[in-house]
């Protein structure tokens, strides 16, 4: 059955309604979260947002700030990110190999690349198939980086044959100091397949990881946010 011309913009206009709601609700929610966690982040300038509804629930809404005179206005409306396939673990109750992400406020770090970088700010390398990080927790180099040979009993390849860590942008957890079986290779990366679940990082597209790597500036300290949002509503 045909639809009526007048009937299908109605219907246009309330889904463009609905999303747009759905959108600034998501919005607000980031806003909330910088807002209630204002006290960690003062020298932040540049935020990347990542929340779940549901503890245990891998998909997440992403959402980049960036701090115009002393304010959060938003760089990338709410998009959808991958991460743990088990969800959030509770502050502090991260643990190697729980297939959680961890909960908290952590700068971004180094850039791992596929491509030589030329539009990025960030301290970034080309990556080679002697690039690792280190995930053995009996290892004195658990949750580092290592080039070349390593004692290590495992590890992550940074060069993979798949486009995961096309971009790798290192998220520092468990960095300073650095905890044994607390958690490593935490990293920011690209989203291949659905379901976009990860190990315990964090995954969006390619085409919003190219803005984020070319906007991405060390000078404003940029950083994550990233659990629950009950649990980052009631501050970190």
């Amino acid at each position: 059955m045909k639809l009526s011309n007048n009937l299908l913009i109605i219907i246009l206009f309330f889904a463009s309604n609905l999303y747009s709601q759905t959108n600034n609700s998501k919005i607000g929610n980031a806003l909330l979260i910088a807002e209630i966690n204002k006290n960690k982040l003062e020298n932040v300038n540049q935020l990347l947002v990542v929340y779940n509804y549901k503890q245990e629930n891998f998909t997440t809404v992403f959402v980049a700030l960036e701090k115009k005179e002393n304010h959060w206005v938003v760089k990338q409306n709410p998009i959808e990110a991958g991460i743990g396939k088990k969800g959030f673990a509770l502050p502090q109750n991260k643990i190697e190999g729980d297939g959680k992400s961890p909960t908290g406020i952590f700068k971004l770090g180094k850039l791992f690349s596929y491509e030589k970088q030329t539009h990025t700010l960030l301290e970034n390398q080309q990556t080679t198939k002697d690039d690792k990080w280190i995930d053995d927790i009996n290892s004195a180099d658990y949750n580092k980086y290592v080039n070349g040979a390593t004692n290590a009993k495992s590890f992550e390849n940074l060069l993979l044959k798949n486009d995961a860590y096309k971009y790798c942008i290192v998220i520092e957890y468990n960095t300073n100091p650095v905890i044994k079986g607390k958690g490593s290779a935490i990293f920011f990366h690209l989203a291949l397949n659905e379901p976009n679940y990860t190990a315990g990082c964090v995954a969006i597209k390619e085409e919003f990881m190219k803005l984020m790597v070319n906007w991405l500036d060390p000078k404003q300290n940029p950083s994550i946010i990233m659990g629950n949002l009950d649990v980052l509503k009631a501050g970190l």
